[in-house]
């Protein structure tokens, strides 16, 4: 059952980064579809700001470049973009600076969401001086909301610190920190698929479930970001955001209700009992891997030493695997895996949920222990989908088993490619939803899961396991599941099935 969506309330989007690539290539194009599916009205506008020199002309011209260039959602909107280029308007200035906002508080009125489509070094900086100028304050016919991108802090320190620089200015209810995977169908319907079908729920739990699997692979490489990645890596980008929101997605408790509150809550309380390892406990758990020169779908890749921005003894991690424990009863004894790394054989990202072997098997010549284990494979991207593997009588005369495949795709049953899955998340930013953005209390406790890895890596004078680009990782990650007799679900190329 379903009910009809109504449209955001008359919204103002502040845009800071208004000429950047994150602007152009994914913000853009999801609000021209939530302009074409009715998700805004007339009354919704856009406000970029930026230093770059430009006018409101300039900036329509740029950002409804995605059209012409083929970029998210080209070709499918419909008409959208020339009904909402008109309100697209621009404030050039150096966001930095207090004359910019007092010039942005002529030119805003009503509701109004600020976006921070910037650097990470300038968001204390950006809540400070819309809180100094009057721009958060609200009034009971007005909101004022911040949506903030990641990365949100590089370590615990760093997240706990700016968390408090942002929350003495303003309320944890106007602050909205994205992370896209959240808006992609799948991820939400993980929750849905869940909770809503009783023989899943049944089953979710220590006494049914091996093992859990979470996959975020990546076919490209570092390429122009170099002075970025050297700073970050793997862990930092990945992990104590995308990889733990679908951890506690999979891992969270039903909530009371489906209120953004109740949802959070639950969610919040899997982060803070992902296990706290001993450096001891860390260097046990956990693989950092780089790539090497390789071949990534017949494209030569140079080795990440080799390319621009980074040093060429570089112990940046461009592959990372750990091992975690979630601490409650229902996933007593039951080990979390995660992995992610660029220049890997193929785009995938998916959650693999292995459950445990049959007790015995009564069938002729055939051990429990030979039959393979049933599978649920929750494809996040790039074919959204569902896959349940089972053992089934294989045709003959003879009573043997066999391993298929129940396959369920999006694409097959919805039309939602065109779609680039900040659509529900900036809708949600509109109408006040904060079910799928991370609260405060969330990520210090992702951070705080990690940051034993971060401080063994940081003193650790041994180099990331090598692995050629295009391959699936270092060795040392295949031995960190060969350990507990387990091995990763092997990845597939887009439209691509696997068998288990």
């Amino acid at each position: 059952m379903s009910k009809p969506v109504k449209a955001a309330p008359p919204t103002t989007l502040v845009i800071f980064g208004a000429f950047g690539d994150l602007t152009r290539r994914l913000l853009m194009p999801a609000l021209v579809n939530m302009t074409r599916l009715g998700l805004v009205g007339d009354d919704f506008h856009v406000l970029g700001v930026g230093i770059d020199e430009g006018t409101d002309k300039s900036l329509r011209e740029a950002l409804g470049s995605f059209e012409a260039k083929g970029g998210e959602g080209a070709g499918q909107t419909g008409g959208a973009w020339a009904r909402l280029k008109d309100r697209v308007r621009y404030l050039q200035g150096d966001f930095t600076h207090d004359d910019v906002y007092e010039r942005l508080k002529s030119c805003v009125t009503g509701n109004v969401a600020f976006y921070f489509a910037v650097p990470a070094k300038f968001f204390g900086d950006i809540v400070d001086k819309l809180a100094e100028h009057g721009l958060m304050t609200e009034a009971p016919d007005a909101f004022r909301r911040i949506a903030i991108e990641k990365p949100f802090g590089h370590d615990l320190a760093s997240a706990q610190a700016l968390n408090a620089r942002i929350l003495s200015q303003i309320d944890e209810a106007q602050v909205y920190r994205i992370d896209h995977f959240l808006g992609k169908e799948t991820v939400q319907n993980i929750m849905t698929a869940r909770f809503a079908n009783m023989m899943i729920e049944r089953v979710w739990n220590s006494d049914c479930i091996a093992h859990v699997q979470i996959t975020a692979a990546e076919t490209v490489d570092v390429g122009t970001r170099g002075k970025f990645y050297d700073a970050t890596g793997a862990l930092r980008d990945m992990v104590p955001n995308h990889l733990f929101q679908l951890l506690a997605m999979v891992a969270m408790e039903p909530p009371a209700s489906f209120d953004a509150e109740a949802i959070r809550n639950e969610k919040g309380k899997v982060l803070k009992a992902v296990r706290r390892y001993s450096p001891t406990q860390a260097k046990d758990n956990g693989i950092r891997g780089q790539y090497t020169a390789g071949t990534v779908q017949d494209h030569a890749v140079p080795a990440y030493t080799a390319t621009a921005d980074i040093a060429p003894d570089s112990a940046t991690e461009t592959y990372v695997a750990l091992k975690l424990m979630v601490d409650t009863w229902r996933w007593a004894g039951v080990p979390f895996y995660l992995r992610t790394g660029k220049a890997m054989t193929c785009r995938d990202t998916e959650i693999a949920i292995t459950f445990k072997p049959v007790p015995f098997a009564s069938f002729p010549g055939a051990a429990a222990d030979m039959l393979p284990p049933n599978r649920l494979i929750i494809q996040i991207q790039p074919d959204e989908g569902l896959a349940m593997d089972i053992n089934i009588k294989r045709p003959g005369l003879e009573v043997a088993t066999a391993p298929i495949a129940l396959d369920f795709r999006y694409a097959d049953a919805f039309d939602i490619g065109h779609l680039t899955g900040y659509e529900s998340l900036i809708y949600d930013l509109f109408v006040g939803d904060q079910t799928l953005f991370q609260r405060a209390d969330a990520i210090e406790a992702g951070w705080a899961a990690v940051q034993p890895f971060l401080d063994l890596w940081a003193t650790d004078q041994k180099m990331p396991e090598p692995y050629a680009a295009g391959t699936l990782g270092p060795a040392a990650a295949d031995a960190l599941l060969a350990h507990d007799d387990h091995q990763w679900h092997e990845l597939a190329p887009a439209g691509k099935t696997v068998p288990s």
